[in-house]
């Protein structure tokens, strides 16, 4: 199959993409600085570096005119941490461009081929703060209830094509996002995890390749958390 792993530069886009390729499949890494995905091919040949601002359509266009896409991940999203109003239109626009618009773009430019195969798997990486809320995160909630309510109406339409569109609302994660942690935040979320400890990226990576599997394949429309029972 052919993968394309949006946001795949680092963190959980990276540990989705090697898995993929360590399961024998053709995939795409993609981001917007040219040179860290050249050192990501360097070190994983297997994997093909396009670059591309997934919020720019005429580049997504450039990106699909690459190569026929079987599963797209939907993967790209940055995060703002702090209050509503100190926020200015500049920054959450940004978000919705990235969060919301780059799944609109990778989607609209993907279907269309998965409707002549008829077949192809679409999954949304989200979050539970779109499906809860998160203070101190509301826009970057909002996006991702976005990506969940598009991922349950898009599956719908398009099932009678044998195309599945399935979410992943990741809980706290252990990548660059989370940075901004201290160590005592970090133990006091912790605590809030039943788990007792952050996921990690190589497991949302494994869920994300058994949806795209035909083990999955009466699987449709679902958010599906993985956050060790925080919510």
């Amino acid at each position: 199959m052919n993968v394309l792993v949006t946001g795949s530069s680092r963190g959980i886009g990276l540990a989705i993409a090697r898995k993929f390729s360590e399961e024998g499949h053709r995939v795409v890494v993609n981001g917007r600085n040219d040179e860290i995905l050249t050192n990501i091919a360097c070190i994983h040949p297997k994997l093909i570096p396009i670059a591309a601002d997934i919020s720019d359509y005429k580049q997504v266009e450039r990106l699909f005119a690459e190569m026929s896409i079987d599963v797209l991940v939907n993967n790209a999203g940055i995060a703002y941490n702090g209050l509503f109003q100190d926020m200015n239109p500049k920054e959450w626009n940004e978000l919705l461009a990235v969060n919301l618009n780059g799944v609109l773009n990778c989607s609209r430019l993907a279907v269309p081929d998965m409707i002549k195969k008829k077949r192809g798997v679409i999954i949304n990486i989200s979050s539970v703060w779109g499906k809860t809320g998160a203070s101190c995160e509301a826009v970057y909630s909002m996006t991702k209830g976005g990506i969940n309510a598009f991922t349950k109406a898009l599956a719908k339409e398009l099932a009678p094509s044998g195309i599945r569109v399935n979410a992943i609302a990741c809980g706290v994660i252990g990548t660059k996002m989370n940075e901004f942690l201290n160590e005592e935040e970090k133990n006091e979320l912790i605590a809030e995890i039943p788990a007792g400890r952050i996921g990690k990226a190589e497991e949302v990576a494994e869920l994300t390749a058994f949806l795209a599997s035909d083990k999955a394949e009466y699987i449709n429309g679902q958010i599906i958390t993985i956050d060790g029972g925080m919510i």
